[in-house]
């Protein structure tokens, strides 16, 4: 459609309208002005930016070329269409790298939606409006998934309902709601009516009266006919048809939320229900209804249904847990929850890590590499396992079979379970018996105390591999080698290496391991004269290649499983330079331990303070002991009891040996809980009296004690424990450098310094600043002072004062540094006898009051020198005897000590 003149003025008219307060301005963060760019479009628009830049190309070689002779292949180049293509999958913001920590980050990540990236937002500029949720997000986007940080509302995750329509708005389902029927007396049958209908003065029905006889019907039929009416006017009821709708033509629609009570015929029982319009909440009539919400969790993205109780958490916390079930580790021996939602089935098929049977059939083969299924349809399917193969987050997904030849099976059965997968249901954890109590304060601050059982029984052992690479490079002074034969390096670090230097598969490396070995020509060097001597004894050449190898870095550790070479010569793409590529993977078993972060479904998360033996847990009467302790302070101020109900309802589903599913916004209610845990002949407070471990005595008061599912998360202390003794320093500042990766130190900052400036730990402060920082001087004579098992000296200056200096240098300023010397070196105090320390004294005053006269010439200044000399002689003593060290402005401390007396002189008078 071409745009018109009559288009024109009806654009100037609405905007005369609004101008005097007539018609309703847009909104511009309603879903009905905001459409989704799929990946398919933006991959679009990138690819007629190449095919601009190749017309472009063809367009000046076609002025240039002679028609008669050129052919297509000489005019087209479609480097400009890669390119463009290879861009944007390679530095776009809206390309990332997916989450693979387990199949629902997966999932999640796939229905992400960002304002953010090229034609939308920033950060910086998003307003509050914005990020806000919207009336018009219902069932569409989720109000609950979102990160927290800069990042929040401008990221966000598509409703579990939701669909892109092919115009790019987005949809979501509604039950169609009818207030007729035809005329068909088998259809009115059973059915209430809607509004009376008479014959004359006789009422044959009324309104709400249910039509159970088909003489009444067709009464009814006749005489509605007779009046000219086209339909039967009923209660209103549903229909069997969805219909999805947009954010657009939803402003139009009165809709009914999904709890209503429905008749055995779909009819709303009450006359008023409760619905929206246009966004805002009514109460509005039953024939007035247009549409039902499909379900009560059509407004939640699929990670936050899996949160059961989710009304009875607080929105920050349900945030949390949503986010956190994303970050959970896949275990190698998962469990589903005992309590779940009823959605875990269907967010392990979408992942794609459930392996279901597509008909009725029969095994006929079973290992974990492939699974053989006969249908009965007489189709032969079989399906290959990955075993062991590396996330991208350096998870391990691994299938494992669940059946076995000759087994029979049905239409959707499980056949194997992937990576968090148990029996085609989600399982992210494990579920476990936890006790709310305090316990010696290892519980303090969210800390989470777990028995040793847990650990024993390898229910948190998790599989991690890890993949490191090199590349065997052509340089100038020749190709690089792969070998065995490294220089410096002895034969038990070469053991688990072939002749081509890589480590054999299977072999258990630790850090500092070589995993390639691998040497690069060095240029010819000038020798040594004690290299050229050990060259002449022992008639060796020298080496004139140094040692490149590929060495596992500082923390890791594990079992090699697998090495992929690729090689230029065999046909494989490398990048330009590279001759082969080495990639080897290293996988490990983490147990659970201290300080791993642990968490459960409702944001309730921790760190494990302390793993307990077994026997020293509290236990139940009949002597079970539980396996978790958590903090009962850590509910109440956070407002998430949906881990309470959780906990009751799991402990009765733990007796009773059942699961069940308590739809989130929808689920059992208080009451039926209590009624389960009687049937499990449990109290029904879900307070029980425990017995310490330690002393078998009871405890004062009751506990609340239930099974929990909880979830064992990425960030493991093995991956962040670090420590430095010493290492690389910068350049410039000449402090330690920051962060594991570059084996750093730990930041002490000004916040720090208060800390210990409160509390007057003085010589702490002065170290932590000086020699283990950048006291460049300090720290050497430190390291000497230790190893010669003396007492460390004083410090010197510090590096980041030199840097000031010069800083204030290059801004023009003259810098003079005005010094003293505290004391006298304590070797030099340690020889000198009582007497001598006058005469010292002595001469040391005398010659700086002698100094003091050269540097000051007005001779009444100098009569205030008394005041000056009531420093101490050693402090004079020791800065003149120190003054051979040149300091920081080039001057020696002589010379400093002379300009402070003379300075100090001048302030006097």
């Amino acid at each position: 459609r071409v745009f018109q003149v009559q288009d024109f003025v009806g654009i100037l008219r609405e905007l005369i309208l609004l101008n005097n307060g007539e018609g309703i301005a847009d909104d511009i963060d309603h879903l009905s002005n905001r459409r989704v760019r799929s990946v398919g479009e933006l991959v679009q628009n990138k690819y007629r930016v190449g095919l601009v830049r190749t017309e472009r190309i063809v367009k000046d070689r076609m002025t240039v070329m002679d028609q008669e002779t050129v052919t297509p292949m000489q005019l087209i180049n479609c480097r400009p269409i890669t390119a463009a293509m290879r861009e944007f999958f390679a530095s776009s913001q809206l390309s990332q790298f997916m989450d693979q920590t387990n199949p629902l980050s997966e999932l999640a990540h796939k229905r992400r939606l960002s304002a953010m990236g090229p034609g939308g937002l920033s950060r910086e500029r998003a307003s509050f409006d914005v990020r806000d949720v919207h009336p018009s997000h219902f069932g569409r986007i989720c109000p609950i998934a979102t990160p927290e940080g800069p990042n929040i509302g401008l990221v966000v995750h598509l409703a579990g309902y939701a669909r892109v329509n092919e115009y790019g708005f987005l949809e979501t389902p509604y039950r169609e709601v009818k207030q007729t029927v035809p005329f068909d007396a088998e259809k009115l049958m059973g059915r209430m009516m809607g509004e009376d209908v008479r014959d004359g003065r006789n009422v044959i029905a009324r309104a709400g009266e249910v039509v159970d006889k088909k003489e009444t019907a067709r009464k009814i039929i006749s005489l509605l006919k007779k009046e000219g009416a086209k339909e039967i006017p009923v209660r209103a009821y549903l229909t069997g048809k969805m219909e999805y709708v947009d954010a657009e033509r939803e402003r139009h629609l009165t809709i009914a939320q999904a709890q209503n009570v429905l008749t055995e015929m779909h009819e709303i029982t009450t006359t008023r229900v409760s619905a929206r319009k246009s966004g805002e909440p009514v109460f509005s009539h039953a024939r007035d209804i247009t549409h039902v919400d499909v379900s009560p969790k059509q407004i939640l993205s699929l990670s936050t249904a899996l949160i059961p109780f989710l009304e009875h958490d607080d929105n920050t916390r349900a945030s949390m847990g949503t986010n956190m079930q994303r970050q959970a580790v896949p275990l190698v021996l998962p469990h589903a929850p005992l309590v779940g939602t009823g959605v875990e089935g269907l967010a392990a098929r979408a992942s794609g890590h459930a392996l279901l049977a597509e008909e009725d059939g029969e095994i006929t083969y079973a290992d974990s590499n492939e699974i053989s299924v006969v249908y009965k349809s007489g189709r032969k399917n079989t399906y290959r396992l990955s075993s062991f193969v590396r996330s991208n987050q350096g998870t391990c997904f691994n299938v494992r079979p669940r059946v076995r030849r000759g087994d029979k099976v049905r239409r959707g059965d499980s056949l194997g379970d992937g990576a968090s997968v148990d029996n085609g249901e989600l399982a992210l954890g494990q579920n476990l018996l936890v006790a709310y109590m305090s316990w010696q304060g290892y519980n303090f601050e969210d800390a989470i105390i777990i028995s040793d059982r847990v650990a024993q029984k390898g229910l948190y052992d998790s599989i991690h591999i890890e993949s490191y690479t090199t590349d065997v490079r052509d340089t100038k002074l020749g190709p690089e080698t792969m070998t065995r034969d490294i220089p410096n390096v002895g034969e038990s670090k070469l053991k688990d290496l072939d002749l081509d230097g890589i480590v054999r598969i299977g072999a258990t490396v630790h850090e500092g391991d070589i995993l390639v070995g691998k040497i690069t020509p060095k240029g010819e060097t000038e020798l040594t004269p004690e290299e050229r001597l050990l060259q002449a004894i022992f008639g060796d050449k020298a080496k004139d290649v140094k040692d490149s190898s590929l060495r596992l870095p500082g923390g890791a550790g594990g079992k090699v499983v697998d090495v992929h070479i690729f090689d230029r010569a065999e046909g494989d793409e490398l990048p330009t330079g590279v001759i082969k590529q080495i990639k080897v993977f290293v996988a490990q078993t983490r147990k659970v331990q201290v300080g791993d972060k642990m968490a459960g479904r409702h944001g309730n998360k921790g760190v494990i303070s302390r793993i307990v033996p077994q026997e020293d847990m509290p236990f139940l009467e009949d002597g079970t002991p539980v396996d978790v302790i958590l903090n009962p302070l850590g509910v109440t101020s956070r407002m998430n009891i949906g881990q309470v109900l959780e906990t009751h309802l799991g402990w009765a589903c733990q007796v009773l040996g059942i699961k069940i599913a308590t739809p989130p916004l929808n689920g059992i209610t208080t009451t039926q809980i209590g009624d389960f845990l009687e049937a499990a002949s449990l109290p029904r407070d879900g307070k029980v009296q425990l017995f310490d471990g330690r002393t078998g005595e009871p405890f004062a008061h009751k506990t609340t004690v239930g099974q929990v599912y909880m979830l064992k998360l990425l960030h493991l202390v093995e991956d962040k424990i670090h420590a430095r003794s010493v290492g690389p320093y910068s350049l410039v500042t000449q402090q330690p450098l920051g962060g594991k990766a570059q084996h750093g130190g730990q930041r002490f900052g000004e916040m720090e310094v208060w800390a210990l400036e409160a509390y007057g730990a003085a010589h702490t402060l002065q170290e932590m600043l000086t020699i283990k920082s950048d006291d460049v001087i300090g720290r050497s004579k430190a390291y000497e002072s230790i190893v010669k098992d003396e007492p460390i000296r004083r410090p010197s200056i510090p590096e980041s004062f030199n840097v000031l200096v010069k800083e204030l240098q290059a801004l023009g300023l003259k810098v003079d540094l005005l010094k003293f010397k505290d004391d006298v070196v304590a070797e030099e105090r340690v020889t000198v006898e009582e007497e001598e320390v006058e005469e010292v004294e002595l001469a040391s005053r005398v010659k700086a009051e002698e100094e003091a006269e050269e540097i000051v010439p007005p001779e009444d200044k100098i009569a205030e020198m008394g005041e000056i000399g009531a420093e101490s002689a050693e402090e004079v003593q020791g800065g003149i005897e120190g003054g051979k060290r040149v300091g920081a402005s080039g001057a020696t401390a002589k010379e400093e000590m002379a300009e402070s007396v003379s300075e100090d002189a001048m302030e006097a008078a």
